[in-house]
């Protein structure tokens, strides 16, 4: 999806449901409620796209102990002590 995101009033969505469902295919279409996005209407591809972009939460109880290892082995990098101060 390369243009810009369509924004339309609820009514006017709800008059033309089918047009702006054909436009979502190929961009984004914000339906506004009191001219404040409320909703957005995309194709199913994107939202399967971005479905596959989730992170997916694992609790260390549940996490595979090469994992947990490995977490607890980290170490950041040099350039990070430059935030030591930010700790609080």
């Amino acid at each position: 999806m390369t243009e810009p995101m369509l924004k339309i009033p609820a009514a006017e969505a709800q008059r033309h449901f089918g047009l702006y469902q054909d436009k979502a295919l190929t961009q984004p279409v914000a339906v506004t409620r009191n001219g404040r996005a409320r909703v957005v209407m995309i194709s199913i591809e994107e939202y399967e796209r971005l479905k596959r972009r989730d992170r997916q939460v694992v609790r260390t109880e549940d996490a595979p102990q090469d994992v947990v290892d490995a977490i607890l082995a980290a170490r950041p990098p040099e350039e990070a002590q430059a935030f030591d101060h930010e700790a609080g």
